[in-house]
């Protein structure tokens, strides 16, 4: 009699594509490695049958390899930078601008591209060359180019 948690190789090749499915549901990037284990998982089922019991071991083992390495690398892209994808001020820093307004009592305001953002720095006229140095907010920390 078979059980229930024998799923055969394709009964974990699918468990694996309906968790990474999931994924999309409750973005987090843990489905993703849970999913990733069941496909391994079954893949390596195609290559050397098991019964359920070791096959659930060997997934468990997986998943957590999976997901101590999809965190590992989930920090590693935060130390890089790589997170101002979707953080537009981080990624203005350090680019040089124009002032479209000026600088007056340390409030003024830059076009960057089709937006025009607001600035904090030392009094200057429009028309001046400025670099953003930060970020607060949406609020650019700005000073002399």
């Amino acid at each position: 009699m078979t059980s229930l948690l024998d799923l055969g190789p394709w009964g974990w090749i699918v468990a694996g594509m309906v968790l990474m499915a999931l994924e999309l549901l409750a973005p987090g990037a843990f489905m993703l490695w849970l999913g990733l284990a069941a496909l391994v998982t079954g893949g390596l089922l195609f290559a050397m049958p098991m019964a359920w019991e070791p096959t659930l071991l060997v997934f468990a083992g997986l998943a957590v390899v999976f997901v101590l390495v999809g965190r590992r690398l989930s920090v590693r892209a935060k130390k890089t930078g790589e997170v101002a994808l979707n953080d537009r001020a981080a990624r203005i820093v350090g680019r040089t601008f124009v002032l479209e307004t000026p600088i007056e009592e340390g409030r003024g305001r830059i076009r960057v591209d089709d937006t025009i953002w607001r600035v904090e720095g030392p009094d200057l006229p429009a028309g001046a060359q400025v670099e953003v140095v930060g970020t607060q907010g949406t609020l650019l920390k700005i000073r002399p180019a």
